[in-house]
């Protein structure tokens, strides 16, 4: 079973087996964990899909104020 969840100001988290991550040609994407990751939602991370930080450096809010 996958677990995602919402993280404030950050990523979103992914775990659980079985998860399947495709672009959008369907061509799978591993991640260097697969059953564990976080994907950026910032659109500051160098490594796109995946969240590396850059949500900090940027002061991204993910509420509105």
């Amino acid at each position: 079973m996958a677990e995602i969840t919402i993280m404030d100001n950050g990523p979103i988290k992914v775990s659980g087996t079985d998860i399947v991550l495709k672009d959008m040609a369907g061509k799978p994407i591993v991640p260097a964990n697969p059953q564990q990751f976080a994907l950026c939602r910032c659109g500051h991370s160098a490594k796109k899909p995946f969240c590396d930080g850059a949500h900090k450096a940027s002061n991204f809010q993910s509420k509105l104020s």
